[in-house]
């Protein structure tokens, strides 16, 4: 995975209980919208900072889009999903990635078919069909995913979500309430801990805040001598 990708990966970081895509769309109370804006800081002999905003939108009842963009001298990436939401859960329908590093491009749009239980791959124009189980995410909402649960009290924190042209299993451990010091504040947070690639040199760590509709304030991501590191600059209700 090549370093710009990595930094914006592990910035997303980050993140489904289905009803059939033919079942009437019901009115769900959703995140509120909001705009956050990351600084997030890549450090391997040097430093390498990236900041990127994160925007969720309702677009019509029971229909959200959420997307991330960044954009610097040297790369660019965005990445959006368009979903729907049941009371527990997120289901999304078509996701889009594009970067650009230098002069090297990469862009990927997954269209989920949930009828027939299938993704769309289709990476570099050459797309693909994949079968996909009842709790498939993308890679981006996965992280709205997360927080929806922590709303709702989960403790086991597991996922199937598509990912580089496969099915890939997340999983997480709900830690402890913490205070750590952000710019909106000294804050009450809860700690959680990715624990299905967790080794002794290889850890990620992300932390929530209850109080903004558990809005993720901060991430630490540590491997192989390298880390990156993720604050919340400031976030507005839109």
């Amino acid at each position: 995975m090549g370093m710009i990708k990595k930094v914006i990966f592990f910035s997303l970081f980050f993140q489904i209980m289905p009803v059939l895509a033919s079942t009437p769309a019901s009115p769900v109370h959703f995140i509120p919208s909001f705009q956050a804006t990351y600084s997030t800081i890549w450090e391997k002999g040097i430093s390498f900072k990236v900041e990127g905003k994160q925007t969720l939108t309702q677009q019509k009842p029971n229909l959200w889009h959420f997307e991330f963009s960044a954009d610097t001298l040297l790369a660019s990436l965005s990445e959006s999903v368009t979903f729907r939401a049941t009371k527990n859960a997120i289901r999304p329908l078509n996701y889009h990635y594009k970067s650009r590093l230098l002069n090297k491009k990469r862009e990927a749009k997954l269209t989920f078919d949930w009828n027939n239980m299938k993704v769309l791959n289709d990476v570099e124009s050459k797309p693909w069909k994949m079968d996909i189980t009842n709790k498939t995410i993308d890679r981006l909402g996965l992280q709205l995913q997360v927080r929806y649960d922590l709303i709702h009290g989960k403790e086991t924190l597991k996922y199937d979500v598509a990912d580089g042209g496969k099915i890939k299993h997340y999983t997480f451990k709900k830690g402890k309430t913490e205070q750590i010091k952000t710019k909106l504040g000294t804050l009450d947070v809860v700690k959680v801990i990715r624990t299905d690639n967790l080794t002794d040199k290889r850890q990620s760590y992300f932390w929530f805040a209850p109080e903004y509709d558990f809005l993720l304030v901060r991430m630490e991501h540590h491997e192989k001598g390298e880390s990156y590191i993720l604050d919340l600059e400031k976030v507005i209700e839109l």
